[in-house]
Formats: structure tokens, sequence, C-alpha cells
């Protein structure tokens, strides 16, 4: 199965019972910061608090009653895994989460919350791991976004997206192995073909902008960010092309403007989002992607699992 409008258009009718249509907000009190129209589709507000579900259902619902059974095993940094757990349980199976050490203890919890067995590794040794406990327990493997089924998935929301906001200018989305990039800007360059479309990634993790500017995916060494939702460091292959076809440019943003557009989106946005979901904002904050006053800009705030000492971190700023 590829990517293409069709299949993500079937990807939508079949999550449609179990997954939220989120709001596309007006943020008019973040213009005068951000030099546009401001817009934010608040996928903090899914149910699992991140747009991951959309993926982990499309691709789990199209699994046999066989393959579900054997029970399913996911590597995650997080959002991944809370949605392939909460899926789990409403489909009937068991579900082993491979996470980083350094995984916010938040997103821990709230995966074991969900009944799902947690297994931690390093960061670089996630899908190592996760391969290796499919073998030895005949488990059927979810992957956080280098599949077809998970990439469809995720381009529901750049559906939602279009029609929601049919004038849109240009749109801003946080990546990391591109599952969401590569799915949402195939709806959205397919419906809306003068959008303007930016990723943006952790400036300690540019391996979208590196790759792009090679012209095949590269492996990027593995920096400290606080972004801990978007910790790949090498493109997904069956993701890169479809980002290098539709995606205007990619760019690294700071964890300091990354901080800064958390802030700005809490104070005077009123929207509480994990500091991966506001990096499109902090790409703005820092001067990168080119608006101007008049652009209706969309920013997908990609998640909303952040714990409350992140306040703490925010009231330093």
């Amino acid at each position: 199965m590829s990517i293409s409008i069709d299949v993500i258009k079937e990807a939508q009718q079949r999550i449609a019972p179990y997954a939220v249509r989120t709001p596309l907000l007006r943020l008019q009190n973040l213009d005068r910061y951000l030099g546009c129209r401001v817009y934010v589709k608040a996928e903090c507000m899914q149910l699992t608090g991140a747009f991951k579900l959309r993926g982990a259902l499309n691709k789990m619902l199209s699994l046999s009653r066989e393959e579900l059974d054997r029970g399913i095993v996911a590597a995650s940094s997080g959002n991944h895994g809370r949605a392939v757990a909460y899926v789990a349980g409403q489909l009937g199976t068991s579900a082993v989460i491979v996470m980083p050490r350094t995984a916010p203890a938040v997103k821990i919890e709230n995966i074991r919350a969900l009944g799902a067995e947690i297994v931690l590794c390093d960061a670089a040794e996630r899908f190592e791991v996760s391969a290796r406990i499919c073998a030895e327990r005949g488990a059927t493997l979810v992957p956080p976004y280098n599949d077809p089924a998970v990439m469809a998935g995720q381009g529901t929301c750049g559906l939602e997206i279009a029609e929601q906001l049919p004038d849109m200018d240009a749109l801003l989305v946080p990546v990391s192995g591109g599952g969401l990039l590569s799915g949402v800007s195939e709806a959205v360059r397919t419906l809306l073909p003068s959008c303007r479309i930016y990723g943006a990634e952790p400036e300690a993790l540019p391996r979208y902008s590196e790759s792009l500017a090679a012209g095949v995916p590269v492996k990027v060494n593995r920096g400290t960010s606080l972004a801990d939702a978007l910790v790949s460091d090498t493109p997904g292959p069956l993701c890169f092309p479809v980002v290098k076809r539709n995606v205007n440019a990619v760019f690294p943003v700071s964890d300091a403007n990354m901080l800064k557009a958390m802030k700005l989106l809490l104070t005077e946005g009123k929207l509480f989002a994990e500091p991966s979901a506001c990096i499109g904002i902090g790409a703005v904050l820092q001067g990168l992607v080119p608006v101007q006053k008049t652009d209706r800009v969309c920013f997908l705030i990609s998640g909303g699992n952040a714990g409350l000492e992140q306040l703490e971190v925010l009231a330093g700023i």
C-alpha cells in the first residue's frame, strides 16, 4: 500500500468511530507576536493527548484478528506508545512499549496506566529491542512512523485541516521520523496545492534539513533536545520521498525558541502543549519562516502530554 489521498480518505473512514475530529482554533492574541494570522490544529486535544492515535488506529484496525491476538509491540518516545496501548485495550489485545530511558515520567505513567508492559532502553536501541521482542514472542510490530498505514492514519489530520481552513496560506508541522509530516503533506498538497508546507525539527537533531540538502536520508549525531517526542536520528525511508515531494522546507529550531513558543501558546493562546508540539511556533519566533501579516498560518500542535513540572521551566523564561 502506498500513501495517496485515496488511502488517507479510507483511513479517515476506518478510524472515525474511535478518534476525535480535533478543533482548528483561531488564536488572534498570537498574531502580533508571530506576524501573521495564527490558527492552530489542536491535536493536543486528541484522545491519548496526541496525533499518534490516528496512525496507531489505522494500522491496528488493518490487522487480522490473528495478528492482534499475538500481541502488539511498539517502539516509542511516548505518544505512539500511549496510542498503541490505548488501541490495544479497545481491541482486546496486549501491548509491549519499548521506550527511551530518558522519556518523561508523565508519558511512562500514562502508558503503564493503560495496562501495557514497558521496556526501557537507550533511545538508539528502541527499534532493535522491539524487533527482538517480536521475534521472541511472535508478536506483531506497530511502527511509530515508517509504515504506509501509520502514515495514512496521520494524514487524516491533514484532511481535517484542509476542510477546516481551505484558504490557508502556510502550514507548520513538527517532524521526527516523518510519519506525521508525510501523511499530512500528502493530504494538504493534494487538496490545497498553493499552500506552503513547512516542517520544524530540533536544532540538535536536524535529520530532515540535512537529508533534504543531501537529497537522500542522512543519519545525524544524536544531540540532546527538550523535544522528547522528536528523537529520531534519521528520516523514515518511506516517509522521506513523500516529504521531499510535498514540503517547501524543514527548519531546525533551537530549544530556547521552542520553550518561548510553549510559553506563548500557554499564556496568550491558553493552550497547554508539550515542547515538541510548539516547535512550529518556535520556528517563526526564530525568524526562520517567511510569513506576512495577512497570511493565514496554521500550526499543527501535535501533542499535549506534558507534566506540570514543565510550568516551572516556563516560569524561568
